[in-house]
């Protein structure tokens, strides 16, 4: 099977970047550019397999496949935003943010972070398993995925139901033996963060969080996601310059919601720490988000088959590669203004028009202004709800 130069490529330059960023002075700028594309490239085209997943939950199966086995093999998590949800996103994100500034100002700033830094190593330790697993067993022999561990644990509770659900709580466990690997060594990497909140090991929780976020999140269509976008666009402008809320939580959170830059990896006299620069992973993740999306457009306009996914498939991604490329120019503009101005510069305000305007340039020049917005991945809601529509018509003829 042919392999995609470009994604192996990408997948190298992150370890790289990421070993090698410890011990030469790369430029903060050059690293934080090349990184932040590798992390995208990998990440969407991860992300291509929602479709198979899509298919499947639309009653599709693969070549030779005559149904008998399908419903055993489960379909991997993943979540469609809705319209609703996204109108209500940065508001909610609003609140958030707020929330965590009137922490620090009110309460002791190590309690705040020792708080989120537990809640973020416990859920970084889930991201760091599914991220390992898959590579720990493509290395390690063939048992260590064909052997698994299947239990099924029952927990009686107390709790009220409107609490705690019904009694007694099931947790199924179905998990390879290079799972259980996986899960063992983040922990311990976890543990190890916590102790030590070295910037390295920020950077891996959060390219972590980056792969998995954008590979299992699907925006649903086009249209969602320019409102999402829209939205966030007015939500990073007011929270950077109409307030100190963004830049005061941005400085003070100790935990892996960011990925740090070294500017220098000579330890500051007075402080004895390294000068770092930062990129909030929701300047990376949200719009990955869209361009996961049209990657996958891309896929559909090619019709690249469901069956088996292959992110190394090689087939034309025009709206993908021109929504990266503006993603690269947007960010780069973001830095040249921050470094000019000497201030904090709300990135989604550069990288919001580059994403919608580049798509919208190339379906215009395309001919498929009409496609990219019919465009969309919630087939299965939307036949539920047009079979509603025509059970209540049918109905009311009666």
């Amino acid at each position: 099977m042919a392999k995609n130069p470009l994604l192996v490529l990408s997948s190298a330059l992150i370890v790289g970047l990421w070993a090698g960023a410890q011990v030469v002075q790369i430029p903060y700028v050059i690293n934080l550019i090349v990184l932040v594309t590798a992390i995208l490239y990998v990440a969407c085209h991860s992300s291509l397999i929602l479709r198979e997943e899509q298919a499947l939950s639309r009653g599709e199966l693969p070549p030779g496949d005559d149904g008998t086995s399908s419903e055993n093999i489960p379909a991997p998590p993943s979540e469609i935003l809705r319209k609703e949800d996204a109108m209500q996103f940065p508001l909610l994100g609003s609140a958030s943010l707020f929330s965590l500034y009137l922490a620090f100002k009110y309460f002791d700033r190590n309690v705040v972070n020792m708080v989120i830094s537990v809640y973020f190593g416990l859920v970084g330790c889930a991201a760091l398993t599914v991220t390992f697993s898959p590579i720990l067993g493509a290395m390690l022999p063939k048992v260590f995925t064909n052997k698994r561990l299947q239990k099924e644990i029952k927990i009686n509770h107390f709790l009220p139901q409107f609490i705690g659900g019904e009694s007694p709580w099931v947790i199924s466990i179905d998990a390879s033996l290079a799972d259980i690997l996986a899960f063992v060594a983040s922990v311990a990497f976890s543990v190890v963060y916590l102790k030590s909140k070295h910037w390295a090991l920020n950077n891996v929780l959060g390219i972590a969080f980056c792969l998995q976020g954008i590979e299992r999140f699907s925006l649903g269509t086009y249209k969602i996601g320019a409102i999402l976008l829209v939205g966030l666009f007015f939500y990073d402008i007011f929270w950077v310059f109409g307030t100190d809320v963004m830049v005061t939580v941005a400085k003070n959170l100790d935990g892996p919601i960011k990925i740090l830059f070294p500017r220098s990896l000579v330890p500051n006299a007075e402080t004895g720490k390294i000068e770092l620069s930062l990129l909030g992973l929701g300047d990376i993740v949200i719009p990955g988000f869209f361009l996961a999306l049209l990657l996958r457009f891309d896929a559909h306009k090619a019709n690249l088959p469901y069956f088996p996914t292959d992110c190394h498939a090689s087939f034309p991604k025009p709206y993908f590669h021109s929504a990266l490329l503006a993603y690269v120019a947007g960010l780069a503009t973001t830095l040249f203004v921050m470094i000019q101005f000497n201030a904090a510069q709300p990135a989604l305000l550069y990288l919001v028009p580059a994403c919608l305007v580049s798509s919208l340039l190339c379906a215009v020049v395309r001919g498929e202004l009409k496609d990219l917005f019919a465009y969309s991945e919630e087939e299965e809601e939307e036949e539920l709800a047009e079979d509603v529509k025509k059970d209540s018509s049918a109905k009311k003829a009666d």
